[in-house]
């Protein structure tokens, strides 16, 4: 017969392994689930309002919200599907929401697609560098400090820790920016997309030969885009990031302000960064 101490140690034991069975189980990783980061200024934000036919949205593609949005009974850190607005409470419709959805119909029924937008209207990429945001802050004009207290006064931390509590739902397979407006002219952009992006990498454990960089446009020239000259510097992007990819806005339709996409554009926006990752996928499928 086994004494009182043996058995106790036992229990002890088999106790321990049932509480690391339930952890492992409890946050088992879904390889079907596939995660985009997403992250920007106003056009990744989302700009034009979104309309009927934009919220009718496949379940199979969703959004882990970064903030607490009451109006819409989404809370931080949780995944609903993918209705917009896909940033914050009262954002609009932004190239993430056609991402999504191009992806979830391309692809096997068995993969969902879920995003995280991080997005802070008229920011410069300095917001996200996590060494010297705080600096770009205090310079920063009072009604972007508003957005910034959303995400507790740094976009950056918050990305991440949305990202890390996702990766115990499924695997994060890109990231995707739009963000360049304020830097327009600013030859080191690349270089500043470079310390996010590596920073990115290095915090949530990812491979850069496993997470591209898709990077979009701003309004192009053949749309009067005021800030079109920054497209030349975006070009040279994968010069310093071998995994970036630039999604051309050639022929996307503007807002009026020459800044900013309409509805219309969003869409084909979106769907361009979708067809540049499905044809990478691909590559990775047959290599």
């Amino acid at each position: 017969m086994l004494s009182t101490l043996h058995m106790a140690k036992r229990i002890r034991i088999l106790s321990v392994a049932v509480i690391m069975l339930f952890s492992i189980t409890g946050y088992a990783q879904d390889k079907n689930f596939h995660i985009y980061l997403c992250f920007g200024q106003s056009n990744m934000e989302g700009n034009a309002r979104f309309e009927p036919q934009d919220t009718i949205v496949n379940s199979r593609f969703k959004v882990m919200e970064a903030v607490d949005c009451p109006n819409l009974g989404r809370a931080k850190g949780q995944w609903y599907t993918a209705v917009p607005p896909l940033c914050r409470c009262r954002t609009g419709l932004t190239p993430a929401d056609y991402f999504g959805r191009t992806l979830v119909d391309s692809l096997p029924e068995k993969i969902k697609i879920g995003v995280i937008n991080v997005s802070i209207g008229g920011c410069k990429i300095e917001l996200f560098d996590k060494a010297n945001y705080q600096s770009y802050i205090a310079t920063a004009p009072s009604w972007m400090q508003g957005m910034i207290k959303e995400y507790d006064g740094n976009p950056y931390q918050r990305l991440v820790d949305m990202a890390r509590l996702a990766q115990k739902s499924g695997v994060i397979k890109g990231i995707l920016l739009h963000q360049g407006e304020s830097n327009t002219n600013d030859s080191t952009w690349p270089s500043k997309v470079n310390i996010v992006y590596t920073n990115l990498l290095k915090d949530l454990n990812l491979k850069a030969k496993e997470v591209p960089l898709l990077a979009g446009e701003t309004v192009n020239a053949d749309q009067g885009g005021v800030c079109a000259s920054m497209n030349a510097i975006i070009a040279t992007l994968p010069n310093t990031i071998p995994n970036a990819h630039v999604i051309s806005s050639s022929g996307v339709p503007d807002a009026r302000d020459n800044l900013h996409f309409n509805a219309e554009g969003y869409r084909m926006l979106g769907k361009r960064y979708a067809e540049k990752m499905l044809e990478l996928l691909n590559k990775k499928k047959k290599s």
